[in-house]
């Protein structure tokens, strides 16, 4: 299936899931948040939420510094 991953189309497993999507980008564990269609996902709940074809999905990733 293709998403739309930060604004760039990416092919992914049939099944993915947030949690593993998001897995994909980043190694961070903290500091993360997510969207599905503009829609913020509870971090309790991204393993349940399937993506399908098409989705736009939304990783961010808090940075500090100054």
């Amino acid at each position: 299936m293709r998403v739309i991953l930060n604004g760039t189309p990416h092919d992914l497993d049939d099944g993915a899931s947030l949690a593993s999507t998001v897995a994909y980008l980043t190694t961070a564990t903290t500091g993360i948040a997510a969207a599905v269609n503009g829609e913020v996902v509870r971090r309790s709940a991204w393993a349940q939420t399937p993506l399908r074809d098409g989705d736009l999905v939304e990783v961010i990733t808090a940075v500090q510094g100054g």
